[in-house]
Formats: structure tokens, C-alpha cells, sequence
């Protein structure tokens, strides 16, 4: 039998005790350009995959370090067809998802 993780505690309650003066106050766009435009990936990561599955609610991640097995991996949830998944490498984010929204106009149809 695997030994349990020791436990660590947090200090959420210190954080949520703390005066809002204590914190520096930021513009929301200049946080969203540092939080969510900024966001980092290491060198030794190609691809990181979240997935969530539209029947079971369950999410998952999954991180490959070449681009080949992320693309098998991105094929696999695509022909399964009951995932939405978001994609990030260096250069974007990507989200798909199976469901046709009513508002999108395809030039195809």
C-alpha cells in the first residue's frame, strides 16, 4: 500500500483575514495582460491539453513534451467527440469543442 501524502496546511484564513490596504490594487486589463496574456510554459513542455468531458463533467490534463503526441492526442479527443478541450503551446491558446453554437455562421452550409 502506497504511503498517504503528509498533509500541508494552507493559510487561506490569513489571506482572507488580511485588510485589502495590504494589497497592491491593479487595473483589471493590466491584470488580465499579466495573468492571463502572460502565462508561461516551461521550455521542457511542448503542449499542455485540458480536457473536459461534456458527458461525465470530469476534467483532465495532460502535458507532452513533442508536439507529435499532443496532435495524436488532440485527433483522439476529436474523433471521440464528447470532450471541449483547451490547447496552449508558446505561441496560443486554442478551445474546442464538439457543439455547433446557434449563432455561428458557417459560409460552407
Amino acid at each position: 500500500m502506497p504511503k498517504k501524502q503528509p498533509y500541508f496546511p494552507n493559510n487561506w484564513k490569513t489571506y482572507k483575514d488580511t485588510p485589502a490596504e495590504w494589497f497592491d490594487s491593479i487595473e483589471f486589463d493590466e491584470f488580465m495582460d499579466w495573468k492571463i496574456g502572460g502565462y508561461e510554459i516551461p521550455s521542457s513542455v511542448a503542449c499542455i491539453i485540458r480536457e473536459k468531458n461534456l458527458r461525465t463533467g470530469k476534467v483532465k490534463e495532460h502535458v507532452y513534451q513533442r508536439a507529435s503526441a499532443a496532435k495524436s492526442k488532440v485527433r483522439a479527443l476529436m474523433n471521440i467527440g464528447e470532450s471541449e478541450f483547451t490547447v496552449a503551446n508558446h505561441d496560443a491558446l486554442h478551445f474546442l469543442t464538439p457543439q455547433v453554437y446557434e449563432d455561428y455562421d458557417d459560409p460552407l452550409a
